[in-house]
């Protein structure tokens, strides 16, 4: 193993129980809620890795106080005045869902921010949050007209807007909602299909002005949610890698425990199951309006599909190419053109992946085929994508032999301990 490749050795059935670690879309929007709250907030389990690191690095470079003790997270919120203005740059590192969520934040205070990140966030596309910002009446400057970061917004003075969206995107629907807890007047944003709901659900349950009129729409009127106290529940899109592991496996049984199970997050597994696997789900909780239950997997043999990829599943699809990869038949993902502006250019990088398997991919200007087959031990590349090198490493867990994922470090983004969980699951036959 060198400093920046792993070696997985392949064909050992995955059995156990694990809990995950904590979800990275609440984890993102739980520190962000308790800096608008007043008083005190307590999180547990925040999701490790750089993307969250972000958040937290940027909430300072705003003055907000964290502190940490015994596995807790403790934010001092001053609600949305106790915001100061940044001295330098904010630096999001590759996170767009702390650049996009902050621009929403600082865009309703009266002050310069710049929001700025790797050569990777930098290219992009922010256009998409920085035009109906712009509506509600905050200044939003940055390369290429505002289509690209860095981005200078100089807040402040907002008004409701209704604020139509060309795509669907969790992102930029909770940048809106943010700059709407500010604004005066309604804001109303819609959407053209669904999109993670994680704002609505915890800002209702916080006691925010925020109406989740149907599966398209949010309106928000000027308000902040209370401070609270959350114990984050493990990350499906972590989990997706370890339920499709085991689920490639011979031999494999594994039960994940204290998951978030939002019904759009785990669409994924409705495509699994479709495809003949044997994955059990269980709610035995709720918090802050989301459901958190158990996961159950064994291994099964997969047939295949037609895949859709509507905006909450557009991450797993990577992992669902290596599905497929496995499965008997012939596996099409359409509607995914989002996937070539994210980290990497994701249906050109998961194509390569699985070629470079043995496997018959071909790429389509908004999706990929997947020609099902028995997939080889290999070398692959992560592009510095997390969720390509997370993808890679699983192909390598189902194939008898050592492969190696080559540009591992980029994990570190959502799911650093990846390995840890692995070998606590892995057993020799």
């Amino acid at each position: 193993m060198s400093t920046d490749s792993v070696s997985i050795v392949g064909g050992r059935p995955l059995r156990g129980r694990i809990r995950l670690p904590g979800e990275k879309g609440m984890s993102h929007r739980a520190l962000i809620f308790a800096a608008l709250a007043e008083g005190d907030t307590t999180i547990a389990g925040l999701a490790p890795g750089d993307d969250v690191a972000r958040t937290l690095g940027a909430l300072g470079a705003l003055g907000v106080r964290v502190t940490h003790s015994g596995g807790h997270t403790i934010v001092a919120g001053a609600g949305v005045g106790g915001l100061r203005e940044p001295t330098g740059e904010i630096d999001c590192g590759n996170s767009g869902t702390t650049l996009r969520l902050l621009a929403g934040l600082v865009a309703g205070r009266p002050f310069r921010t710049v929001l700025t990140g790797d050569e990777s966030l930098r290219s992009r596309p922010m256009a998409r949050v920085a035009i109906p910002l712009r509506e509600m009446g905050a200044q939003v400057e940055g390369r290429d007209g505002g289509a690209l970061a860095p981005l200078t917004i100089r807040g402040g003075g907002l008004v409701g807007r209704q604020l139509t969206l060309e795509r669907p995107s969790g992102q930029v629907k909770t940048a809106l909602v943010l700059a709407g807890l500010q604004a005066d007047g309604t804001t109303e944003i819609v959407e053209p299909g669904p999109s993670r709901d994680h704002t609505e659900r915890m800002l209702a349950a916080l006691g925010a002005p925020v109406e989740h009129v149907d599966d398209r729409t949010v309106r928000v009127t000027r308000g902040a949610p209370r401070a609270f106290e959350l114990a984050l529940p493990g990350d499906p899109s972590s989990a997706a890698f370890l339920i499709v592991a085991a689920t490639l496996t011979p031999g494999s049984e594994v039960v994940i425990d204290d998951l978030l199970l939002n019904p759009g997050r785990i669409e994924f597994i409705d495509v699994l199951r479709r495809m003949g696997a044997s994955i059990d789900v269980e709610q035995l909780d709720e918090r802050l309006g989301e459901p958190v239950g158990r996961v159950s997997v064994c291994a099964a043999s997969l047939h295949a599909t037609t895949v859709s990829c509507s905006e909450p599943i557009i991450d797993e699809v990577p992992v669902l190419a290596v599905a497929a990869a496995f499965a008997d038949g012939i596996t099409e993902f359409r509607d995914a053109a989002e996937l070539r502006v994210k980290e990497s250019d994701r249906i050109e990088s998961v194509v390569e992946l699985l070629v470079a398997l043995g496997i018959s991919a071909e790429p389509r200007p908004d999706g990929l085929v997947v020609r099902g087959g028995r997939p080889l031990k290999g070398s692959v590349r992560s592009h510095g994508d997390h969720r390509i090198a997370l993808a890679g490493a699983v192909a390598a867990i189902a194939v008898d032999g050592v492969s190696t994922v080559n540009g591992w470090s980029a994990v570190s983004v959502s799911y650093p301990g990846f390995l840890d969980d692995l070998e606590h699951l892995a057993h020799d036959r």
